[in-house]
């Protein structure tokens, strides 16, 4: 059975108020779960429990997405503002240096917040910011139909693609490996969560000249990439290695762009390997 969504309410000293929700479960040293642009903390499911059997895991709904309202009016989606956020977030929530792990975006912002030393270990699956310009084109012009599907799809539309192998490849094909694995209720929450999340269109602006061409030193990185990532191609991982010597490059075959769908034993094997070399 799902946690309870719960909601905490964040009072930075320099910033706005405002509030995330989330999902806790477990106990012993805190692994924090990002998602992804457009999605959300039930993107986790498929691993929590796998991780909850050694640790205290708290998977949050990033500003703007899910059940999280939208930053308060005027507030900035840029990195450099939303990573002191999600610091001040994790003080709220009482998870000193978590492990963190983030897939697309949240992967993007795990290893911001390892470079700034904030957490113990990052878990990066197929982190945003190793493209060329002409692949974030690609990903931002993947990204912006499945964002127009949803908006222009009615719910009941979305219900009945939902009920075959088939919709369901049409509505999540391009993030799942295996799309027709999916429940049915699932996409539909999913689509919903894009449709509805006001952080979608600020958050892709603020990445338009986005790169990640810093090292991450002092804290165990472990980047994943699924072999059949279609949206952030898996020669990604290559530059990423190049750009964090440190760091440890594992393949995931057989995955798509949210792996945690397609192999969750892998996916939280890999997660606690790096979980391991970071512990206190």
């Amino acid at each position: 059975m799902a946690t309870p969504v719960s909601y905490a309410r964040v009072t930075p000293a320099d910033r706005p108020p405002f509030t995330v929700a989330y999902e806790r479960k477990g106990a012993g040293d805190p692994v924090v779960l990002l998602h992804g642009i457009g999605h959300h903390l039930q993107a986790w499911r498929p691993v929590c429990d796998i991780l909850a059997a050694s640790h205290e895991v708290i998977a949050l709904d990033l500003p703007g997405f899910g059940a999280s309202p939208a930053l308060p009016g005027g507030s900035s989606y840029e990195l450099s503002s939303v990573v002191p956020l999600l610091i001040a977030a994790f003080e709220e929530l009482g998870a000193d240096r978590p492990h963190v792990v983030g897939n697309s975006l949240g992967g993007l912002l795990a290893l911001e917040l390892g470079r700034e030393r904030a957490v113990r270990s990052v878990t990066a699956l197929s982190p945003a910011g190793f493209w060329t310009p002409a692949e974030r084109r690609y990903a931002f012009g993947v990204l912006r139909g499945m964002y127009a599907g949803a908006q222009a799809l009615p719910q009941p539309v979305v219900e009945t693609l939902a009920r075959s192998a088939l919709g369901r490849a049409s509505l999540t094909g391009t993030i799942y490996a295996h799309p027709g694995r999916r429940s049915a209720a699932a996409v539909v929450a999913e689509t919903r969560a894009l449709r509805e999340g006001p952080g979608f269109v600020p958050t892709l602006a603020a990445g338009r000249e986005v790169r990640f061409t810093a090292d991450v030193p002092d804290v165990p990185v472990t980047i994943g990439w699924g072999s059949r990532d279609r949206l952030l191609l898996p020669r990604q991982g290559v530059r990423a290695k190049h750009t964090i010597p440190g760091a440890r490059l594992v393949r995931l075959p057989g995955c798509g762009h949210v792996p945690m769908h397609d192999d969750p034993a892998l996916v939280a094997r890999v997660i606690l390997d790096t979980v391991g070399r970071g512990a206190s």
